[in-house]
């Protein structure tokens, strides 16, 4: 969530209210270059299926996954009605213990403990549909790809729906090694699935890594998604002690759950099969957007949810953890009582605290043509895409566009060099991996011909990390045009500092080189000053890190953030002012860097209230709500054009809308 700022090719949203501290810091020298990089990929031009009716598809590993790690925004969609998928890899049958709190250890059954959870969701998605939570659901068999066998839960409430798939592969081999993870990695190896107790379905079946694919690719194909949810394929490097890790389910050396990364892994090849099986067919690249949650990250980083929002989407998972004394009508159990009772928020891990992307930044970004007309970039299909509005100020899209160059990450970074052509940055999934092979990560970039027209091929810019397990650990790529013509781009590196390269006024790229400094979260803001200077903020622990051309800088005047800043030139003045929320709070503070004290810059975009509605604070400090539309997807962009500031945003119908604010 950021604040976004009406000053050209704009950045992100941030939730909550506004307070102003206006203070001021300043100067800094850069260190030495790392490495430049490969490869070009595949052309545009394919045709993208238009706009369709939203659906959500959320692909998880165990039940409460999207409970934990995806809510509020999930609920967001349901409550503007969008209709719901989530489809459950594992069983999340564990050790079979379902045990309730303060009461003795019961014996393992691992059949009841994968019911119980799946009633447990039941009682959830029911609450969130506006229902009791025991409502009964409409359960059923559905014969997948390759003729597997699945239980499926489905429950409507007006033209809201949820429907639940249970594939209940077993988290663990026969072996005891953990199944998911070894099903991604090895050769030769199958997983049984568990017969939950109470299941339709009876009769236990076997999976190998192409039979998941496939069944997953296959059920995109079904439903058709314009968005789908996962959790993080490419989890940060994070070494804790074995007693810490064993306590918190992390995987050795990575900042989550190992089945959380397989499924991940499964379900980004799956999307790029999916794209790849339509074109080969003839069809059209599916219109669909991505988007990965981080998962157990959230108890290494400042908590981010203001406490009104907490509290909601913990009461989502009480009904997930139900009670024993529940009569739910499900006599395996009512719901996984090792999270009932209140534990989520008393729980010290605080994964429920916060909601974390993989890929932070804007969905959209936006430059007005030498017609006057708006294009927006995006990425659909994991291939970037390019609309253009129909005419000047129509607020009306076109067709999509294709630009290629997939697989690509949710998030673009952009650049306007002097003369109106546009850079365009992605993160590429170069290689999956899987079954022994690499997983690769490349930043590529889109060079246009000519101001407001045609693109050049992609080209590779390579990574600043030389391993390709360290590799797939790099961020999003954030780009800035200085005034003297420089491209400077930023990408957060495996070691969770900064990485850049700079485009030379030739077109030439230097090598990449580490900015040094603490450790930051993804999502840096980048701005040049009025006097040329370039300067880039990301979110720390304890405070937020500031380089000024290259070099970090000291900034005490800086807190600790809860969330990613932005920053924006003073208009008509020196300074930077950077705006970023402190930890579990909705309250924004603003810093003046390098200039006179004064008051703080606007119009701001503030992100989605607490009911999904966009919000634009005015340069006065009124407050202006989005409430008609649909609701918005991850970081909609302020965008100063001809006709003054507007946001635009990418729907959960993966198309983009156009909010022009009626000022008072």
């Amino acid at each position: 969530m950021r604040v976004s700022w009406g000053a050209g090719l704009s950045r992100r949203g941030l939730l909550g209210e506004a307070t102003a501290t206006v203070l001021a810091a300043a100067g800094c020298t850069a260190p030495a270059p790392r490495r430049a990089g490969p490869t070009a990929d595949p052309a545009p031009g394919k045709p993208i299926a238009l706009a369709r009716d939203a659906l959500l598809m959320q692909i998880l590993a165990h039940p409460d996954d999207d409970l934990y790690f995806m809510n509020p925004d999930t609920q967001r969609c349901l409550d503007s009605g969008v209709p719901l998928v989530c489809v459950y890899v594992t069983a999340g049958e564990a050790d079979g213990v379902n045990k309730i709190p303060g009461e003795p250890r019961p014996p393992a059954d691992k059949a009841a403990y994968s019911s119980a959870r799946h009633q447990g969701l039941r009682q959830a998605y029911a609450a969130m549909l506006g229902l009791p939570p025991f409502t009964a659901w409409h359960k059923s068999v559905t014969t997948l790809r390759g003729g597997h066998l699945a239980e499926t839960n489905t429950l409507a409430n007006g033209s809201r729906k949820v429907e639940l798939v249970f594939l209940n592969l077993a988290m663990h081999t026969p072996q005891r090694r953990m199944g998911l993870p070894a099903l991604w990695s090895a050769r030769g190896l199958s997983l049984r699935t568990v017969v939950a107790d109470d299941s339709p379905l009876r009769e236990a079946g076997s999976y190998d890594h192409d039979d998941l694919t496939g069944v997953l690719t296959g059920l995109m194909d079904q439903y058709r998604p314009t968005v789908i949810q996962t959790l993080d394929p490419d989890p940060d490097i994070q070494h804790s002690d074995d007693a810490t890790r064993r306590k918190d389910s992390e995987q050795p050396g990575y900042s989550d759950h190992a089945d959380h990364t397989a499924v991940a892994l499964f379900a980004w090849k799956a999307m790029a099969r999916w794209v790849a099986e339509s074109t080969e067919r003839g069809n059209e690249v599916p219109a669909f957007a991505a988007t990965a949650y981080r998962g157990y990250y959230n108890r290494h980083w400042p908590k981010n949810l203001p406490e009104r929002v907490l509290l909601e989407k913990a009461g989502h998972l009480a009904p997930y953890g139900g009670h024993p004394d529940w009569d739910c009508g499900n006599a395996a159990g009512c719901g996984d009582y090792n999270v009932g009772q209140g534990r989520p928020l008393t729980n010290r891990k605080g994964w429920v605290r916060s909601t974390h992307y993989r890929h932070p930044g804007p969905r959209t970004a936006v430059a007005t043509g030498p017609d006057g007309r708006l294009t927006a970039y995006g990425v659909l299909g994991l291939r970037a895409v390019r609309w253009r509005e129909t005419a000047p100020g129509s607020g009306q899209w076109g067709a999509p566009d294709d630009l290629g160059g997939g697989p690509l990450g949710p998030v673009l970074g952009a650049a306007t060099l002097k003369d109106g052509r546009q850079l365009l940055f992605a993160l590429r999934f170069a290689s999956f991996g899987g079954r022994g092979g690499p997983g690769r990560r490349e930043i590529v970039l889109l060079e246009q011909r000519s101001p407001g027209g045609e693109f050049s091929a992609w080209t590779g810019l390579g990574n600043p990390e030389r391993q390709n397990d360290r590799g797939r650990r790099i961020g999003s790529p954030v780009a800035v045009a200085a005034p003297d013509g420089r491209v400077h781009l930023f990408v957060r590196n495996a070691d969770r500092g900064l990485s850049t390269r700079v485009r030379a006024t030739d077109g030439s790229w230097g090598p990449w080189r580490d900015l040094g400094g603490g450790e930051v979260q993804d999502g840096p803001a980048a701005v040049s000053d009025r006097d040329g200077a370039v300067h880039v903020f990301a979110s720390g622990r304890d405070t937020v890190h500031h380089w000024v051309d290259g070099a970090l800088c000291q900034e005490p005047a800086l807190t600790a953030p809860g969330d990613f800043p932005t920053a924006v030139p003073v208009p008509g003045a020196a300074g930077v002012d950077v705006v970023y929320r402190g930890p579990a709070t909705d309250r924004v503070t603003t810093v003046r860097i390098g200039g006179a004290a004064g008051p703080a810059a606007g119009p701001v975009l503030l992100g989605n209230d607490d009911r999904g509605h966009v919000q634009l604070r005015l340069s006065g400090g009124s407050v202006l709500r989005r409430t008609e539309g649909p609701v918005a997807l991850v970081g909609p962009v302020l965008h100063s054009g001809p006709l003054g500031p507007l946001v635009v945003g990418l729907g959960p119908d993966a198309a983009p809308w156009i909010w022009r604010p009626q000022y008072p």
